[in-house]
Formats: C-alpha cells, sequence, structure tokens
C-alpha cells in the first residue's frame, strides 16, 4: 500500500507514505547500516554509510555517490563531484515514534554551510505504518525544489519494497 502527499509552506516540506508494514522494519531502514544503504539517495545514487549511531547525538557520515551513467554524466556537466560526503548527527531519536537527523550543508561551492533537519514521525495503525517526513527548507528555492525532488525519488525505492 502506498499514499504519497506533499506539502510546502514557507519553512517546511512534508512528505507522506503509509506502507502495510511493521514499524520495526520501516524504522530500522533509517536506524541501521544495511537499512539506510538499501534506500538512501535518489534515482541514480547510492551511499556508502561509514558511521551511523542511531541515538540522540549520535553521527551519520555516509558518501553520496552518482551510480548511473546518466547522473554521473549530470554531475559532471553541472561541475559537481560525482561523490560528496555527508556529515549528519540523530538530534532526536524516540524508538519507532521519531527521530530527527540535522544534516551538515557543507558540500555547495559558494554557499555558507548550514544546518539543516529531517523529522521522521512514525504512526502505527494496524498494519500499517504512516511514515511523515518534514525536510526544512534550504538556502534557495531551486535548491529546495530539488531537494523535495530528491526526496521523493528516494522515498519511491521504499514504495517498490512495500508495494
Amino acid at each position: 500500500m502506498k499514499s504519497d502527499e506533499q506539502a510546502i509552506n514557507e519553512s517546511k516540506i512534508v512528505l507522506e507514505r503509509t506502507y502495510r508494514a511493521r514499524v520495526e522494519d520501516v524504522w530500522d531502514l533509517w536506524t541501521t547500516k544495511e537499512g539506510f544503504e538499501s534506500w538512501w539517495g535518489p534515482e541514480g545514487f547510492r551511499v556508502e554509510v561509514h558511521a551511523l549511531e542511531a541515538r540522540a547525538g549520535g553521527t551519520l557520515h555516509y558518501d553520496m555517490i552518482a551510480d548511473s551513467s546518466e547522473m554521473i554524466a549530470a554531475m559532471k556537466q553541472m561541475g559537481q563531484p560525482v561523490s560528496h560526503p555527508t556529515r549528519s548527527r540523530f538530534a532526536e531519536v524516540k524508538p519507532h515514534q521519531r527521530l530527527v537527523l540535522t544534516n551538515l550543508i557543507d558540500f555547495l561551492p559558494g554557499v555558507t554551510a548550514y544546518e539543516s533537519n529531517i523529522a521522521v514521525d512514525f504512526h502505527v495503525a494496524g498494519d500499517t505504518v504512516r511514515m511523515v517526513v518534514t525536510l526544512d527548507r534550504l538556502h534557495s528555492d531551486d535548491f529546495t525544489k530539488m531537494q523535495q525532488q530528491g526526496f521523493s525519488s528516494q522515498l519511491n525505492k521504499l514504495d517498490s519494497r512495500f508495494g
């Protein structure tokens, strides 16, 4: 089962999905190396996790890697590296209920480093889990739109898993 709702307001982007799954299984996709690597990143990208400590204050360090010939070419055409390290921390962890990741956005040329949050709330109803993802807007409308599109793309990977 899949449902996808998106909303944008002045400061946040909200994406929702509902899956016929156990909350523990959906939670593990966010909080284990194997789970995270299995779906994170928009289509055409993958990640390699170097550190993942799913506890308040714990680190999440990974490389975002273009892994399709189209994405590799697109990144090169934009003058961007095909891989970049990402540093995040788990700002809040309430098992099977809520987590907040704080990402350091420090990989954009000409943009002063800043932090951006991803909050995820898990709501269980019978044999389904509704996952509500709330993203901070980024430094520009263009990057906010790319973030929304990228996040929707990576959620599509979960849709096929729980389809």
